[in-house]
């Protein structure tokens, strides 16, 4: 399945479905066992999030939100390109990742258009100044033509320009990937966690939405605000002109691209019933789901039974009802009035709709996920490679969680972020026994990492669709993203051993993590008895 997922000889979710007939007849599960790995609470979380999203993208509240977002912060490059990663990063969290870049790399465009004019013009204008700085170079031109001081400046202006194109394709997809860590639901391989963490510690009910929120949010503005810097200094957008104001032609290109913003803005029109509707649920989707159980404080989860009321029940109840609250604002008056027009009813949400947007083959994924995480720790073959893994225990663990990152944000860099973390977290999870320490801080970063996948176009599909544009060059991402796993690596170790260690006490092996332990303990105790017992004999 490993190969199969790395090398995608099969599509992902056929190769997800393997575990249902190959685990039953190799005698490694039952099928009463593996089937229900397929639709765990985890999955209707994951489920709830991407009919949120279709919502979201069925009345444009997110364009609306992009567009207020840069028409705020302003049309200098620096501070666009800040725009364009803070909105594709909120938007992120959300909705899918590829959906964010999809939705966002045409309003960048239209942006850069209209502060550069049109891409094509701008590369010949580049390579037309070249050919006319040769032909004065030869004594070819006569008075009145274009002179080399001007040619040279024609240039250099467009391939600034080049650069900051190439700067505003790049930073969409690296903040979309940055801002689906910042929530559960954001991107997958959170959620794969969760599922793997119920399988092997029952006890530990530490990470929820609210708790992961509090820890993941803060990670993710720093690594923003790194990976802003690094992005804005190598494609031409830090310089004076970030805190100075000049009157010269970038600065009427910038007015043009205010402008452009702000119309495209004003055609949206003012909120509407439907909008603002989908608004107050999102946020009370986002409030529910931190607030029931955030563990730093009382949350609502203690007025139900203690342990019936999930993430997963939260979510379904917020989408449940966008199916059946009106699009249109409901009038009392339209009841008493005989001659009203019989209007068809329109709900925030169709399930036709849902069925064409949902991505349904992810839902497979992460069931396979789940299903090879149970055969592995049935099977014993986790705890058989961990064994293998001893050496390991040798290094100190803030250094192993660097280590285990960066190996698998490159990892990732080959294979979907999604077949890595279910490859490898039962691997790292019994590491972490072996060794002794705490599990989660081995394997939240382990989660992290694997959506740090910045330096191949076939890495993650927001890289593929910017890379799609044909304005960016593999070069240019492996440039780039070598240098933005290097910060993502260091921004995770530091949230790590700062406020990820006061927040799960990390410090501390925990008592959910001992069950493992004690039944390792009491098979040695029960092995050495019988043997005592046969040498009385």
């Amino acid at each position: 399945m490993a190969t199969f997922w790395c090398t995608e000889a099969l599509p992902l979710a056929v190769t997800a479905m393997l575990p249902v007939c190959l685990f039953p007849t190799l005698g490694i599960l039952p099928s009463k066992k593996v089937c229900p790995q397929y639709f765990l609470e985890t999955n209707f979380l994951f489920l709830s999030g991407l009919v949120m999203a279709s919502s979201i993208e069925e009345w444009g509240l997110h364009r609306r939100i992009a567009l207020k977002v840069l028409s705020i912060v302003g049309v200098k490059p620096a501070w666009l390109i800040l725009g364009m990663m803070l909105t594709s990063s909120f938007l992120s969290m959300w909705l899918s990742n590829t959906a964010t870049t999809a939705m966002m790399l045409p309003i960048a465009n239209a942006i850069l258009e209209s502060l550069f004019g049109d891409l094509e013009t701008l590369k010949q204008k580049c390579k037309c100044t070249e050919d006319t700085e040769n032909d004065i170079i030869n004594g070819m031109l006569y008075i009145n033509t274009i002179s080399p001081e001007t040619a040279e400046e024609i240039r250099s202006e467009s391939q600034y320009q080049l650069k900051v194109w190439k700067g505003f394709l790049i930073c969409i997809p690296y903040a979309a990937s940055i801002g689906g860590t910042a929530t559960l639901t954001g991107t997958a391989p959170n959620l794969i966690l969760i599922g793997q963490l119920k399988s092997y510690f029952p006890d530990c009910d530490l990470i929820n939405f609210g708790s992961w929120f509090a820890f993941a949010f803060p990670l993710m503005l720093l690594f923003l605000f790194l990976g802003w810097i690094w992005i804005a200094f190598l494609y031409g957008g830090l310089n004076t002109r970030l805190c100075f104001k000049k009157n010269d032609r970038r600065a009427q290109a910038e007015a043009r691209a205010k402008a452009l913003i702000e119309e495209d803005y004003r055609k949206l029109g003012p909120i509407n019933f439907a909008e603002g509707a989908i608004s107050f649920f999102f946020i009370l989707f986002a409030v529910l789901l931190f607030t029931r159980d955030p563990k730093f404080v009382t949350g609502w989860s203690v007025f139900f039974k203690k342990g019936y009321v999930s993430d997963a029940v939260t979510g379904v109840i917020i989408v449940s009802i966008l199916f059946f609250f009106p699009s249109q604002k409901p009038s009392l008056s339209w009841w008493f009035d005989p001659q009203a027009s019989n209007t068809p009813y329109v709900p925030l949400l169709s399930w036709k709709k849902a069925q064409d947007s949902v991505p349904w083959n992810i839902i497979l994924l992460l069931g396979g996920g789940f299903a090879m995480a149970k055969a592995c720790e049935e099977s014993g073959l986790a705890s058989w490679i961990g064994g293998h893994l001893q050496p390991l225990a040798e290094v100190p663990p803030a250094a192993a969680v660097m280590l285990i990152t960066a190996f698998l944000a490159c990892f990732t860099e080959f294979a979907s972020n999604t077949a890595t973390i279910i490859i490898f977290l039962p691997v790292i999870a019994e590491l972490a026994i072996r060794v002794s320490v705490n599990p989660l801080y081995f394997m939240i970063p382990a989660t992290v990492g694997c959506s740090y996948a910045f330096m191949l176009p076939v890495s993650t599909p927001p890289n593929s669709i910017a890379f799609a544009s044909g304005h960016l060059m593999v070069k240019d991402m492996v440039k780039t993203g070598f240098v933005m796993n290097i910060l993502g690596i260091l921004s995770v170790s530091l949230a790590m051993n700062t406020w990820g260690v006061a927040m799960f006490n990390l410090n501390a092996y925990p008592e959910w993590a001992h069950p493992i332990n004690k039944t390792a303990l009491v098979t040695e105790v029960h092995l050495s008895s019988v043997q005592s017992l046969n040498a009385t004999l």
